[in-house]
Parts: C-alpha cells; structure tokens; sequence
C-alpha cells in the first residue's frame, strides 16, 4: 500500500537520480563528492575564476524556485467550461509559474510546441514578485482572493532600480519548468521587442542551451510606421526560436499562389506548368564548360565568364531531346531550363523574415478580435496568421499546443482554425493570470472583469464560428474546453494548535478541505499521478458509494467516508467488467470504517489481482 504524494514533481530529486544513473561513483550515502564528479568529467569543468557568464540580482534564488514543488491543484470548473465530456484542450486559470510545476508529471516531455507572448516590459507590464515561501498565497493575495498587505499589483516602470532584474527573475524559473514538458523533438517561439530581446536570448542560451538556437525571426508587425518617433520608427518584433535538442526537424510552408504563379507556361506535354530558369551557375566546374547549339537557330551559347552550365554534355544534350530546355517563345533565343512546377519542392523553407503579407499585423490581429465583439476588450492580440504560420512550422496533426502567456487567447483561436483547414487534431493548453481589467477599459465596461474571461468568451465564440464557416469539413472538429483553476491543494496539512489539541485532532478525522468537491480530489489525484487532465471520467456506483472509472478502468477511485467490504467487491466486478491490463484503486485514507475492513479491503483486492503497490491512500 503507498500514499499519494501531496507535492507536484520534484524536479531536483529527479535531477539528482538521472545524475546518479550517469555518475554513481560520485554518489556517497545518496550525497555528490563534486571532487569526484570533477574527476569524471575532467577537461569539460571549467573552474577558471574569470569566465563567461550571464548573472543578475536574484538569479540563485528564481534558479531554487523553480526546483520548489508545488503544495496546489488545479479545481475544474465545468460551469465555466465547453463540451466538458468529449474536449482534449485546456484552460487553466492561475500564475503560470505554479500551474507549469502541477503539470510536471502529466505533461512532462509530451508537449511538441511552446507558443508565449510574455510581457516585453516596456515600463506598462502588469508583474508582481513571486513567493519563495508559498506562492499559491501569493497568488491568491495579489488576484484579489485572500486578503493581505504588502502584495499589490503594479506595473513595471523604467524608474524601478530593478527594472531589467525583476523581469529577468519572473523568466528565468518559467522558462526551466517549460523546457521539461517539450518533447524531445519540441520547441518554443518567444515573442519579444527590442527592450529584452538580448536578456532573453542570453537566459534562453542558458535553459535551452545555446547550440539549440534555431533562429531569431524579424517579423513585421505594423502596417504603417509611426511618423512622430524621435528616433527610427520600429515596426519589427522578435520571435526567439529554440529546440529542446536536435531531433526537432522544422517543416516546410506551404506553398502560396503568389510564389506558384511565376510558373505560368504549359507546354502540353504532360508535366504541368512550368517556368524558365538559368541553366549557368557560379560553381565553376571545367568538365560543365562548354558550347550549347539552338537546334533551330544553329547558333552556339556558351556559359557566362566564370560560370558553367548547370549539368555535364551528355545529360545536357538529353535534356535538348526532351524539351526540357527552352530557347524562347520562337525557338530562337538562348538556351534556359525548364523548371516544372510539379518537380519543385512540396513547401517553402522558412526566411527569418516575416512580412505582414504572409503573417498579418497588429492592425490586422484587432480587427479579428473586433470581429468577435462589438467592442474589443483587448489592446494587443497576435494575428491568428502569426500563430499559424508556427504552428505549421513546429507542429503535426496530432501535437499539444501550449501557451502559458495566453492573453485574449489568439493561440487556441489559431489552432482551431489550423485544425479546421487541414483536418488535424491538435489539442490546445492555456494558462493565464487572470489579470484585472482596468476600471474604465472597455472590457471592464463590456462586463469582464479580468483576463481568462475575455480569453475563454473568445475561444467560445470563435470556435463557433469556425465551425460554421467551414461546415461538413468541421464535423469533428474539437472548439471546446475544460476550465481548471489554481488553488491550494484539497487535502489539509496537519497543523496541530497547541492550545487546542482536540480540536486539531477532530479537525484532522476528514482530511479534505472544506468546501471541496470529489471531483476537485479527483483531478488532483490524476496530477499527482501524471495523468492527463483530458482523461475520459466515468461515474459508477458501487454499493452506495460512487468510482470513478479512469482510462478505461486502468484507475478506479473510491472517496467514500464509509468503504466496506462489498465496496471492494463491486469494484473488482467492475474492474473484470472494464478487463483493463492495468489496474490501480485509490480511496480517501480516512474513509475506511475500520482498520480492519482497509485491511480485508487490501486483501479481498488482491486475490482479484490488483497488486499491492496499487493499492493507494489519500
């Protein structure tokens, strides 16, 4: 029999065993001897005092923060949610630093693209300082939800002493925890501007590791310049790049009508259309130097000075036979290549150039919002053409989407449109602060009174219209979500006052905290046990007492305050009903009626064949 860790994972107790694994010999009574760790990796320590290094105010301590577990959960809210039942896209509510360590042990290596937005700090940001004691109160605190002195929301402005700093400590920690759940073959695209894109690049150089840079896109997000800069007028953001390692293989684009149609002549001979290229090259190569002859014209071309023909005589010559070299429209000019449309590569490698033409613009992301409300409740979306063009770079049919800066939600908006032209099944994940919205904004006048509001009304209402627009083709198409929201963790910690002991005691008889739902404790059992939150949940009743039959049987749990024998019973019935290869039963550790009966439970269990270990206590 185990009990369920209260904790999400703990990322240096796994650090240290992948360590230990690689380096036993360095390992003592479960310590590091670094003097041998020194030894084993010999020329590749660097102990020089003086080297390169990127260091700021608070970095050890956004380092430890990240390697903290979480004591939280993540609550459904289905009231708030869409085709709870059968939807595999989440949307969850909460400061990300906490919901990226509770997704850990769910979500770890399984998220093939990172899509994030994150403040740019231009002096107007909305930030507050993380908690290194306890940052679900923080959080709590600062969202409005608990009261308390000391943690007010504010903005990050360029007279702060710490301005660069505070924004680097919010980073830093969110970037490590993201990095684990990219698959091997994943990788994250940062939106920045000028005011951090070089402190991003030197922390992004060291979480993902500088060799997995992959490429710094320019894209040009403004229609029109601003006359009235006193400086250059910047119309570019950055989209930072990175690989988790080097298994990520980009796709291509797809080709565009604009680029197809250069290929405008059709010879009728079979192979489509075609255009006309140069047949020289720069190469020089002496053996593909030398003279052509226009079969009709009799006259001799020869490759520019310090170029050569593209193809040795012999294939030159097959070529000539074929029609695949062109001497103009009368057959009378110099020798060209045909080059066929339908022989060209099926895509476009991607430029780090991006123009609004291809990507749209700030301008263009506006209206699309303005689209779906009367009155834009958002000042600064991405254009869903953005987020598309990376997602058909980074992603297939099938990947896990995740932005954890979600805003107005423009990433959820873009896969479901992706999803809908090209019949995938990409699954979406966001999280968001829920931020207030300004008192006299027009969102705050149009009834949403933060962030997450406006972005789940905007996955509603464009999934709709998606769907409608793209009819029969989007049959399947998944446009819902299930809402989740950070809290502190449904299970009490024992906090015994010494000035009432017996009340400590009765109050510690249930172990669940008060106005806690079994659903609330279901959801926290499947992150603690890295389940995936999108799992189909069966509701049974076994002898009064509700199961909750997970993946197919492979889980079954019990909350019930007063588990008996014929609970177990029915609950094996239910297990050779389900015929699961795999089986784990969970039940409420103070729901049993007696020591005993968890003792014949156990037992009882077992002969059915459920193995000890799972058999698990909350």
């Amino acid at each position: 029999m185990k009990n369920i860790s209260g904790e999400s994972l703990n990322i240096t107790e796994e650090n240290i065993k992948a360590m230990q694994k690689l380096f036993p010999e360095a390992f003592e009574e479960g310590k590091i001897d670094f003097d041998v760790l020194k030894q084993l990796l010999g020329d590749f320590v660097d102990d020089e005092e003086e080297r390169y290094s990127f260091k700021w105010n608070g970095k050890g301590k956004a380092l430890r923060l990240s390697q903290t577990p979480s004591l939280g959960t993540l609550r459904p809210c289905k009231e708030e949610s869409k085709n709870w039942d059968t939807t595999e896209n989440l949307y969850i509510e909460g400061d990300n630093l906490e919901v990226l360590k509770l997704l850990q042990k769910s979500y770890y290596g399984k998220v093939k693209m990172i899509y994030i937005d994150p403040p740019y700090n231009t002096g107007g940001d909305f930030v507050y300082k993380d908690d290194f004691k306890d940052n679900i109160e923080n959080y709590k605190r600062v969202t409005g939800q608990l009261d308390g002195e000391g943690h007010k929301i504010d903005t990050n402005t360029e007279s702060n002493g710490r301005f660069h700093t505070d924004w680097l400590n919010m980073m830093y920690p969110r970037l490590r925890l993201a990095r684990n759940l990219l698959s091997d073959d994943g990788v994250i695209f940062i939106s920045i501007d000028d005011n951090e894109q070089e402190n991003l690049k030197k922390i992004c150089d060291e979480v993902f590791g500088a060799d997995n840079f992959f490429s710094c896109v320019h894209w040009h997000r403004n229609y029109a310049s601003a006359n009235d800069s006193k400086t250059f007028a910047n119309v570019i953001d950055y989209v930072l790049v990175y690989r988790k390692s080097n298994s990520f293989q980009r796709n291509l684009l797809p080709r565009t009508e604009k680029q197809n149609v250069l290929y405008k002549y059709d010879s009728n001979d079979g192979k489509g259309r075609w255009r006309s290229d140069n047949l020289s090259v720069r190469t020089y190569s002496a053996s593909y130097d030398y003279s052509i002859t226009n079969p009709k014209t009799g006259k001799i071309y020869n490759p520019p000075n310090g170029r050569c023909w593209i193809t040795n005589k012999d294939t030159m010559k097959k070529w000539i036979t074929e029609g695949r070299v062109y001497f103009g429209l009368k057959g009378d000019g110099a020798p060209q290549l045909k080059r066929y449309l339908s022989e060209v590569q099926d895509g476009v490698v991607p430029t780090s150039y991006w123009g609004y033409d291809d990507c749209g613009h700030n301008d263009e992301a506006r209206k699309e919002v303005k689209v779906l409300f009367d009155n834009p409740p958002f000042d600064s979306p991405k254009p869903t053409r953005l987020i598309k063009q990376i997602s058909h770079i980074a992603t297939n049919k099938n990947s896990i989407i995740l932005d954890f800066f979600s805003g107005s939600a423009t990433t959820a908006h873009a896969v479901m449109q992706l999803n809908a032209e090209d019949n995938g099944n990409r699954k979406f994940i966001m999280v968001q602060l829920p931020e207030p919205t300004a008192e006299n904004s027009e969102a705050a006048k149009a009834g949403y009174k933060n962030i997450c509001e406006i972005g789940k009304e905007r996955i509603r209402r464009a999934g709709e219209k998606i769907k409608a627009e793209a009819g029969e083709k989007a049959a399947n198409l998944d446009i819902g979500f299930k809402v989740f929201k950070l809290d502190t963790s449904n299970l009490k910690k024992w906090n015994p006052q010494p000035e009432d002991i017996m009340l400590s005691l009765q109050e510690s008889v249930d172990n669940f905290m008060p106005g806690r739902s079994e659903l609330d404790v279901v959801y926290e059992i499947l992150l603690k046990m890295g389940l995936p939150l999108t799992l189909p949940i069966e509701e049974r009743e076994a002898n009064g007492e509700t199961v909750y039959v997970i993946g197919g049987g492979a889980l079954m749990i019990c909350l019930g305050e007063n588990i008996t024998l014929p609970i177990a019973e029915e609950i094996a019935k239910l297990h050779k009903e389900y015929d699961s290869e795999l089986w784990q039963v969970v039940f409420r550790d103070t729901g049993f009626a007696s020591d005993m009966d968890k003792t014949n439970i156990k037992e009882t269990l077992k002969t059915y064949g459920l193995n000890e270990d799972a058999f698990l206590c909350l």
